[in-house]
């Protein structure tokens, strides 16, 4: 998921300043009980690494605003825990018609907003009609960006770069309980993509009291309405209760919830931006746990008696190669860098244990993962000869990699160059070295221009499509890769559109045999992402695609 602009940052000071916060709330609250919580503490402190970028998740596309927001709000469709697979959650069944263009959505009954607002078909076709009319700075990629990658654009186009209307033709609600929604053209990932946070439920009442829609500002520093800052109103677990920037987000329960509350009645997101600080904190005893652990704590941690939890690694860390640069153009030169990169003793001395060595550019549990695509296994002396036969021995190349950044594709960067340098160096190739900062600088100079040649960059997939993976990358010419090869764009494009679902995987199995033999890049490993907890935190769902809502979570006196 993609962070295109944040409210606050905070460094080490105020991230140790803020776990006494944590711990002086936890003493406070933390050690009430529910009478229906079966004993123990009822407050989970989790440590963020940032703040919120908005608590309207339709604004939003960064994985800390979404870790709040699954907590609060609920869309139509879920996943099957521990797996990136679409579940029924609001809409406890659909159905799709023949030629793609119409779902029909049963929904579950008895359900309410956390003001009170009967959630209905009504309701849904709301939430739709309101993401595809979003105008002027709503139609902007650093807000509504998912609705725009989904869907393609919105009912009246007003952002000069869009190509036009997407998608989505309509909602109708033949009764309460149905909603059927109507496409221009089929969009096969529909389903998949309802179960991202950016298409929760809201309300439509809390919407519209609070202004949910009058964004004010231009390009990267929108200011937010009072809806996206202090009234965010879904269906789920836990409500709304306090957002101090760059301090802490507070959640309670939702007493009438539809579904098991469960023991915690209280969350707490201190806001810690270093990751030493977070390690320190949940050392001392300030939090129940926090996300991206690096590397090199995870043994410590638990030698020390704290669990590690991981997730299925649903990722992709990779190196590109910008054909801007024309010693890049050539297919040789990228075949040989290929064959120098020993991903066995990269994956083991740099990334954490379970982490698996990539082949394609998607994971093996997407559909359209080719065991047979072109593979470059690790050969020196071949890496050697590529090089003589295009005439480059001699070649000089820039290595662009981000710095102060964990990633969950990318714990510790700085390491993945120095190993991959090293087998560059030992075919003959001589490195430079250009390092940049993570945000902005590093983004903006591989995304936004082509000043750039290796470069070390990765993806953790939204939901379980493989075009969210490779058409992301391979859709359209991009600054990114510098190419532009329109059969392999056609070929990412085709297979996005295929209705059945076999003939969509061959199409896909395709594309990346495709893109693996035209090799733009080199796709190295899948790591694992690693959250550390309290030994008496119980029962996290560690999922993913991090759709993990804290009512299933247990926590020890």
């Amino acid at each position: 998921m993609k962070s295109r602009w944040q409210i606050v940052a905070v460094g080490v000071v105020a991230g140790l300043a803020l776990t006494a916060c944590a711990a002086s709330d936890r003493d406070a609250q933390g050690g009430t009980t529910d009478g229906a919580s079966g004993g123990g503490r009822d407050t989970f402190i989790f440590a963020a690494s940032s703040d919120p970028a908005s608590l309207d998740p339709a604004l939003a596309n960064d994985g800390e605003s979404f870790r709040v927001a699954r907590q609060i709000f609920e869309g139509l469709v879920g996943v099957e825990p521990g797996t990136a697979d679409p579940a029924p959650l609001l809409a406890e069944s659909w159905e799709v018609s023949d030629d793609g263009l119409e779902y029909t959505f049963r929904l579950k009954e008895g359900v309410t907003f956390h003001d009170g607002t009967d959630f209905d078909a009504d309701a849904v076709c709301f939430n739709f009609d309101r993401w595809n009319g979003f105008t002027g700075v709503l139609q902007s990629e650093s807000l509504s960006y998912y609705w725009q990658k989904v869907n393609g654009g919105f009912a009246t186009s007003d952002v000069a770069t869009l190509n036009g209307t997407g998608k989505y033709e309509s909602c109708e609600a033949p009764d309460a309980g149905t909603a059927v929604v109507h496409l221009k053209s089929p969009l096969p990932e529909l389903v998949s993509a309802l179960s991202l946070p950016a298409f929760s439920m809201q309300s439509p009442t809390a919407l519209q009291e609070y202004d949910a829609d009058g964004v004010t500002g231009e390009g990267d520093a929108p200011v937010l309405p009072a809806y996206a800052t202090g009234h965010p109103t879904g269906t789920g677990p836990y409500t709304f209760e306090s957002w101090s920037p760059g301090e802490q987000v507070v959640l309670t329960a939702y007493d009438d919830y539809w579904g098991d509350q469960g023991q915690v009645r209280r969350i707490v997101f201190p806001i810690i931006s270093d990751a030493t600080a977070r390690r320190q904190a949940l050392q001392a005893g300030d939090i129940d746990g926090y996300d991206l652990v690096g590397p090199a704590d995870v043994v410590a941690l638990e030698d020390a008696g704290f669990q590690i939890v991981n997730r299925e690694p649903f990722n992709i860390l990779y190196l590109g190669m910008n054909q801007a640069n024309p010693d890049l153009a050539d297919p040789r030169v990228r075949q040989a860098i290929a064959y120098a990169i020993d991903k066995e003793a990269l994956v083991a001395q740099t990334l954490p244990e379970g982490t698996e060595v990539a082949t394609n550019f998607v994971p093996p549990s997407v559909a359209g993962w080719n065991p047979d695509v072109a593979q470059y296994a690790y050969d020196p002396e071949k890496a050697k000869a590529l090089l003589a036969e295009a005439g480059r021995s001699d070649l000089t190349i820039d290595f662009n990699y981000p710095t102060n950044v964990s990633r969950p594709y990318m714990p510790t960067p700085e390491q993945v160059f120095t190993a991959i340098s090293a087998d560059l160096e030992a075919v003959g190739i001589t490195v430079n070295a250009v390092p940049d900062p993570w945000n902005p600088e590093y983004l903006d100079k591989i995304q936004g221009g082509a000043d750039h040649g290796l470069h070390l960059l990765g993806w953790t997939g939204d939901y379980n499509d493989t075009y969210n993976f490779i058409g992301v990358f391979f859709g359209a010419p991009s600054n990114e890769w510098g190419f532009d090869d329109p059969a392999l764009f056609q070929a990412v494009n085709d297979a996005r559109y295929v209705a059945d679902i076999d003939e969509q995987t061959t199409a896909y199995e395709q594309a990346n045999a495709a893109i693996m033999d035209f090799l733009p890049g080199v796709p190295l490993a899948h790591p694992v992402p690693s959250l550390a907890f309290k030994a008496d935190v119980k029962g996290y769902p560690a999922s993913p695609v991090q759709d993990e809502v804290y009512n299933v979570v247990t926590l020890g006196d």
